[in-house]
């Protein structure tokens, strides 16, 4: 698994770089904190909000599962084929009637809109509603090829899409766009419109050119039935509960951040999307292999190698983002000033980014450790237990985040989503592992409540001389991103080098396994 992970951390983070480039070209040309970047995001994350709704949480909880199951018999290109088929008729549909419900769609996600910037959101989301499709497409493509051993490639096919959308906002910079205009031209919407669904499209041609190299003909078939859709949809509907409520929890954060303030939308994203590179690059590649391994195991009703698999991949996990959520923590408001403080972004909205990234950094490790939960329960092929945990987590968040309404507001209440959000999935991971150690009849517990402890101790103590270090050159140096460079050069150099140390000393024994899989050969 370490061997396979090295080279599916590489494409992720390939990946995760070149997405931030192209947050940071979208940032510096439309500008945090104005209508049009708020307007554009909305716009932008709704294609991927509702492709989860109706069938991506199917896919990653299902799909994959049922493929490796179908990899060794004679007819397995037959039923990924249909399975296709059946994705694409049916985002199809829903592509049409997205097109056509986009005033009721931004209406629902972002109320508090402006008539002008819900005018270009609305046209917006009609440009982008496409992407539903290829995001279909494209996951389907990927689960082929996870089923096959070919994890690595499916991760490479992103970065297609960044690149087209880096050089989408880069053009749209040379045209003389402006997020400050009171709204951008005629060609310039077309421009980030065309432009941004084209680099959804370019990462699923990606995917269906790694899947014939892989010996998977894409072909339609006009009759997709043969392949279980009842099995599949009974499988697949606790799923989509579990992902409905959690877009409800979207839904409801996103409405909040709309009311906060001119421009609070798009620094509530962004504080997301970095929040989540680390879980990405990290924790989606230990999910990413670990997946087909513990199906397989538990298709031999080999519950033993479940647990082994799941124990390994919790504890790698935990060791390898402990630094990373000290790190956000310590020095979450230095990270976005060096991102995001140039161009149309003021200083104050990117340090606000970095105080929302901050509280996020407490939800780092929990959250990962909840997702590789769910993944076991997905492995032995049941789809109900981790959707009536979800919708709990997803309960929780929201009644927390309307209690937060009412007690703060404005810039505050933006911390105050983050923080809620961290005791949500801090929830959830207990309750999981509660329920799963019932299933399983053990999860290792011992061993990784005692790993996490000692990686938490030697956490604490690098982001405590991390925190100091950066105090300590930063007086001197002031504001921006220059200093901001040198204070989180100094800081994570120190907090960097006390983990490792007082890792090591702690017998965190994980340690040594990734630090042996970043070594060449």
């Amino acid at each position: 698994m370490v061997r396979a992970g090295r080279a599916m951390a590489v494409a992720t983070v390939v990946s995760r770089v070149t997405g931030f480039v192209r947050t940071l070209v979208l940032v510096t040309a439309l500008g945090l904190g104005t209508r049009l970047l708020d307007a554009y995001t909305v716009a932008n994350v709704t294609p991927n909000t509702i492709y989860e709704l109706v069938m991506g949480g199917a896919l990653a909880s299902v799909v994959v599962p049922l493929l490796v199951r179908q990899a060794s018999r004679p007819d397995a290109d037959l039923f990924a084929q249909r399975l296709l088929s059946l994705v694409v008729y049916g985002l199809g549909a829903v592509v049409i009637a997205t097109v056509l419900a986009a005033p009721l769609i931004v209406d629902a996600t972002a109320a508090g809109f402006a008539p002008s910037e819900r005018h270009l959101a609305v046209l917006f989301t009609r440009f982008f509603m496409p992407q539903i499709l290829f995001y279909g497409v494209s996951a389907t493509l990927a689960a082929v090829l996870n089923a096959r051993g070919r994890l690595a490639a499916p991760l490479w096919a992103p970065v297609a899409n960044n690149l087209v959308v880096i050089a989408t906002g880069l053009a749209f910079v040379l045209v003389g766009g402006t997020g400050h205009a009171a709204s951008p031209g005629t060609a310039q919407t077309l421009l980030l419109s065309v432009g941004t669904s084209a680099g959804v499209a370019a990462q699923m041609a990606v995917l269906a050119f790694a899947g014939r190299r892989a010996g998977f003909r894409l072909r339609l078939h006009a009759d997709p039935r043969g392949i279980g859709v009842r099995r599949i949809a009974a499988m697949a509907g606790w799923t989509v509960g579990s992902v409905a409520a959690a877009q409800g929890v979207f839904v409801v954060s996103t409405r909040l951040a709309s009311h906060a303030g001119t421009g609070m939308l798009a620094v509530y994203s962004n504080a997301s999307t970095i929040f989540q590179l680390p879980y990405a690059v990290i924790a989606v590649t230990v999910i990413t292999g670990v997946l087909p391994r513990m199906s397989r195991a538990a298709g031999r009703r080999d519950l033993a190698g479940v647990t082994a698999d799941l124990s390994r991949s919790l504890r790698l996990t935990g060791v390898a983002l402990a630094p990373v959520s000290a790190a956000l923590v310590v020095l979450g408001p230095a990270l976005t000033t060096l991102m995001f403080a140039h161009g149309s972004t003021s200083p104050s909205a990117a340090r606000l980014t970095g105080q929302t990234l901050a509280v996020y950094g407490l939800a780092l490790v929990p959250f990962a450790g909840y997702q590789i939960m769910l993944r076991a329960f997905y492995a032995l092929g049941d789809t109900r237990t981790p959707a009536l945990i979800s919708v709990g987590v997803s309960a929780v968040t929201v009644g927390l985040v309307l209690v937060a309404a009412q007690l703060t507001g404005g810039a505050r209440l933006l911390i105050a989503l983050a923080g809620c959000t961290a005791v949500a999935y801090t929830t959830g991971l207990t309750v999981s592992a509660l329920v799963l150690r019932h299933r399983l009849g053990r999860v290792d517990g011992r061993r990784l409540l005692d790993t996490h402890l000692r990686t938490l101790a030697a956490a604490t103590a690098a982001g405590l001389v991390a925190a100091a270090v950066a105090r300590a050159v930063d007086a001197p140096f002031g504001a921006g991103p220059s200093s901001a460079a040198v204070v989180i050069v100094a800081a994570s150099a120190a907090g960097g080098a006390l983990y490792a140390l007082a890792a090591r000393l702690l017998g965190v024994a994980e340690l040594r396994v990734l630090t042996s899989a970043l070594r060449p050969g």
